[in-house]
């Protein structure tokens, strides 16, 4: 652990960073809360956006019930908002503030499948899309070999997102302005050109009604609030602010951030589903957006989505290399970015060998919300509950003298929260490889966001309560 300042830890855009997890000291702090609102809105400018979006017109709704769907999805922007307050207040990643909540040992479990795990599919969900449309375009450019192209693509796109990566914080901060800028220049001027082929009179052939109608809604809401809900990685990206910066401000720069460009764009693609045939959706939507648009804004949008696909993705990497450090493998940062983007890549060019784009998205989105939800609830009900005073230097004592030991590294009631908040959210599930026996006697319902949510921050309130208000009072002193 380091914690006093180092010239080798130095948070600059020309520079790769050797800082992990080590402890940011108040001298090297430095930002403010307004300059992650574009480290959030970059990622978010999408072109999954429009996947999801068309996804919920497939499954039944009409525009303005869609409207309703996304509108309250992206409300939970608020979770990875009051997340990304916890940085500053603990000074170091969000994988080592977590040991307050599962102890240090099962903190390592946790982190281990979960960190992993989640940025392991991210990575390649959007690596995927940005494959397929660099293909595609390779391909009518008259490049003969689709799979060729596909490999190509992924591999160039992995090499430039470990990049950046491996520069950091220092790179994104600075960059991602000029990025959210150039992204939303592209995005929009691809709205412009589709917005007028919209069937603004649309309407479904069949209109749901009753169980059929809350079944499509509330699917519609679990694929869309696994975005949001993912994004328990926001410390990370918001550790370098001065300590006294504002955590309202933090939590509002973060939220709306993602959560604009991502209704907005949403929003759009529920709108382009209305134009484009049901079967070209099915086959990806990415190549129905090409052949709507002129043929000299192709190749910019193309551009636009691997621009995107790198922003996320160079994130993604960038913190997932701190989830690998602190379970505890002697990794430094930069070599453990290499390791995460070379697995991301091979499982990138196994979907995109395998699947299309729309399964993938729509299957991976609801089945990550079992891990994604009940994590990011207990990690937030722990900042209310800490009124987010952490102790950064006794997140580093993985002893038992240190006070997240708890029973031999393991913290009962974290652990079970999360286990049981899976479990229930599992039962009020609906995707087309599994549902819920609840799930299947109300219907086919999807419940399983709320009841996550719900479950895991109720029983972490029921059993750390007066253990996480101790130890935050022992932080205040």
């Amino acid at each position: 652990m380091t914690t006093s300042t180092d010239p080798e830890l130095l948070d600059s855009p020309t520079h790769a960073e050797r800082r992990g997890i080590e402890l940011v000291t108040d001298a090297e702090r430095h930002g403010h809360a307004r300059d992650l609102f574009a480290v959030w809105a970059a990622p978010n400018v999408s072109v999954l956006n429009f996947t999801i979006g068309a996804t919920l017109t497939l499954l039944g709704l009409e525009i303005w019930q869609s409207a309703l769907v996304i509108l309250a999805s992206n409300l939970l922007w608020i979770f990875p908002g009051i997340v990304a307050a916890s940085g500053p207040a603990a000074g170091t990643s969000g994988s080592v503030v977590q040991r307050a909540i599962y102890g240090i040992r099962g903190n390592k479990v946790v982190i281990a499948f979960y960190g992993w795990f989640i940025s392991g599919v991210f990575l390649a969900l959007n690596w995927v899309a940005s494959s397929f449309m660099g293909a595609e375009l390779l391909t009518r450019w008259g490049w003969g070999d689709k799979t060729l192209a596909l490999v190509l693509v992924t591999v160039v796109v992995s090499l430039i997102t470990v990049l950046v990566a491996v520069f950091g914080h220092g790179l994104i901060l600075r960059a991602y302005t000029a990025v959210t800028l150039l992204l939303l220049v592209i995005f929009l001027a691809v709205t412009g050109f589709v917005l007028p082929q919209i069937d603004w009179s649309f309407t479904q052939p069949e209109p749901l009604q009753g169980i059929a109608l809350w079944s499509s809604l509330t699917i519609g809401f679990a694929i869309m609030a696994s975005t949001p809900l993912s994004y328990s990685n926001s410390a990370d990206l918001a550790r370098y602010l001065p300590r006294d910066t504002s955590p309202v401000r933090i939590a509002a720069a973060t939220a709306f951030g993602g959560a604009i460009p991502c209704f907005f764009f949403t929003m759009v693609g529920a709108l382009l589903a209305t134009a484009v045939p049901a079967e070209s959706i099915d086959l990806g939507i990415e190549y129905a957006l090409l052949d709507m648009l002129p043929v000299w804004l192709g190749p910019i949008f193309v551009i636009g989505v691997i621009l995107n696909t790198i922003a996320l993705n160079g994130m993604t990497t960038y913190t997932a290399s701190m989830a690998f450090q602190s379970i505890g493998i002697p990794i430094r940062r930069i070599p453990s970015a290499v390791v995460i983007g070379v697995l991301g890549t091979l499982f990138t060019i196994y979907l995109v060998m395998s699947t299309s784009l729309l399964d993938a998205v729509n299957i991976m989105l609801q089945l990550l919300i079992l891990i994604s939800a009940p994590t990011i609830a207990i990690y937030v009900t722990d900042i209310l509950l800490r009124r987010n005073r952490y102790d950064g230097v006794a997140l580093f004592q993985e002893s038992p003298e240190g006070p997240f030991w708890y029973h031999g590294g393991w913290s009962l009631s974290g652990l079970s929260s999360v286990v049981l908040g899976a479990c229930a959210g599992s039962l009020f599930m609906t995707t087309d490889v599994f549902s819920g026996p609840f799930a299947v006697a109300m219907g086919y319902l999807d419940l399983s966001v709320p009841v996550c949510l719900l479950v895991s921050s109720g029983l972490y309130v029921l059993f750390a309560h007066r253990q996480v208000h101790r130890q935050a009072s022992l932080a205040a002193v």
